[in-house]
């Protein structure tokens, strides 16, 4: 299932919901700390998901072999 923009927008008003966004950066950011958390972090995490299985996760189709 993929959502458009538009119809996100309305599913967000129908349960009283409005789109925000943060009217500035946080003064207490670190950059460097980002930075170097999406270089030498992020990689590692990355690298520990498992990768992708043959099969189905539906609960109502069973995997077929």
């Amino acid at each position: 299932m993929s959502s458009t923009v538009e119809g996100t927008w309305r599913l967000l008003q129908r349960h009283g919901w409005s789109w925000q966004q943060p009217a500035r950066r946080a003064i207490e950011r670190d950059d460097e700390a980002v930075d170097l958390w999406k270089k030498e972090v992020w990689p590692r995490v990355r690298a520990l998901r498992r990768p992708a299985a043959d099969g189905s996760f539906s609960r109502t189709r069973p995997v077929s072999r």
